[in-house]
């Protein structure tokens, strides 16, 4: 691999990571205690697994952004791909803010189709451009489906 482009992975993959961070300054207080309070499904997971699943989401969000990233940003379709990439990150911080920093499921939900449907415009913008970075985001929309999902049985149990 040239220098350059590990360079552009290594900056994909902080710029994911840093995504995952800000996202955890508005989740990690709340665990202990409001989300603690909540009443949940039988199928919401065990708290010590989202960190290690999103963690490893982001990774695999930044090596799709690299794929992205090496190829010429003279093409349209990779320009456009990697703005929907981004569109769809910041999304991804916003569902954060709003269930944990506001502690509104009901909001939080409203967000988190628009953030499947910027995920999904991604994948499709991505494989357009490299097959293997649209299809190493299967894997986040798969989780962002069950989030949803838990999302909405959070905010209906808790209303």
């Amino acid at each position: 691999m040239r220098k350059k482009d590990l360079l552009k992975l290594i900056i994909s993959l902080i710029i994911c990571q840093l995504a995952g961070v800000v996202g955890s300054l508005f989740t990690s207080p709340m665990i202990p205690t409001w989300y603690a309070s909540l009443k949940k499904p039988a199928f919401n997971p065990p708290n010590w697994l989202f960190s290690p699943v999103w963690i490893t989401l982001f990774v695999l969000m930044g090596i799709s952004l690299f794929l992205l990233w090496r190829k010429t940003l003279e093409d349209k379709k990779v320009r456009i791909a990697i703005l929907f990439f981004a569109i769809q990150l910041i999304l991804n911080v916003c569902w954060s803010v709003i269930f944990f920093g506001l502690k509104s499921p009901f909001f939080a939900f409203i967000e988190i189709i628009f953030l499947w449907i910027a995920i999904l415009l991604t994948i499709l913008k991505s494989y357009k451009v490299s097959k293997a970075a649209g299809t190493l985001l299967i894997p986040y929309i798969l989780w962002v489906s069950f989030a949803a999902i838990l999302n909405f049985f959070l905010w209906n149990f808790n209303a």
